[in-house]
């Protein structure tokens, strides 16, 4: 997918999440604006989508002096380290015994705002649904789904049991009416099929000693902004439930050792950029 058609709120959080999400402190929107430039994002839409997150309250704004700062509020911190989890170690390794968690919820019209909030979160949670309001993990969910239903006010209105399948489908069958395994398979192979090749091509640069930080930044910016969409349509099933030879697994360790090549360089880089900040701007 081409960077362009991102919307900059995604380049953002992806900046944020792959590169200054363990770094203390508020980073000079100067260094933020460097470090988004590489993407087609000019100064004055950089400028305009980070206030924007931070009036939605994923950023918090700070001056000093004539000098913006910006840093993840707790909301968008709690996001961020979460999609990171997700993504890092998803819970594919998961012993399953068979149990499946269901989730049913009745939420008026007047609420629809909060139940299409716990649509999206069951959905990131990798749930499958079986239709009117009735959906199914193989993983215990069961606090993250409270936690959420809580939060969205709804608490009284969501209920989860813990059952086994007793009949009539099989268990593919079942699993092939919830989630649409064949579209994550493709969306699997195509990442492989491009991404290996330039995998591949950084190896070969980095023996070379010819992989510059700002383009080992850019590749492992585009590689993690890539990859940060299989969270949203991967459930992890346990390997019990997927096809034989899932190109999942092949996809994620590309993705690592790919990352894991390109990390040093990169955080070089970023490096580079803050110190530059600091100098520019005096404490």
């Amino acid at each position: 997918m081409s960077m362009k058609t991102q919307r900059p709120q995604d380049l953002v959080f992806s900046l944020f999440g792959e590169y200054l999400l363990d770094r203390p402190g508020p980073v000079w929107v100067g260094s933020l604006i460097e470090m988004l430039a590489p993407f087609e994002l000019s100064s004055g839409a950089a400028r305009t989508v980070l206030s924007r997150m931070s009036r939605k309250g994923w950023l918090r704004a700070e001056r000093i002096g004539r000098h913006g700062f910006y840093e993840l509020s707790l909301r968008g911190r709690r996001l961020l380290e979460e999609g990171s989890r997700r993504i890092h170690d998803p819970p594919r390794d998961e012993a399953w015994d068979g149990t499946w968690v269901l989730v049913t919820y009745t939420v008026p019209e007047e609420l629809r705002s909060a139940r299409d909030g716990l649509r999206d979160r069951l959905l990131w949670l990798g749930c499958g649904s079986l239709g009117n309001g009735l959906w199914i993990s193989p993983h215990d969910i069961v606090e993250p789904v409270r936690a959420a239903a809580d939060e969205l006010g709804i608490g009284d209105r969501v209920e989860a049991f813990r059952a086994e399948h007793a009949g009539f489908s099989d268990t593919a069958r079942l699993v092939a009416q919830c989630w649409d395994l064949s579209a994550i398979q493709r969306r699997y192979e195509r990442f492989i099929r491009t991404t290996n090749p330039l995998y591949l091509d950084a190896l070969a640069a980095a023996r070379r000693g010819d992989l510059g930080p700002e383009t080992a930044f850019v590749r492992r910016f585009r590689l993690i902004h890539e990859y940060r969409e299989f969270p949203l349509v991967d459930p992890y099933l346990p390997r019990a439930l997927l096809p034989k030879e899932w190109p999942g697994e092949c996809a994620a360790w590309l993705f690592e050792h790919y990352r894991e090549l390109l990390s040093e360089p990169a955080d070089h880089h970023v490096d580079q950029v803050l110190v530059t900040a600091q100098d520019a701007v005096p404490a």
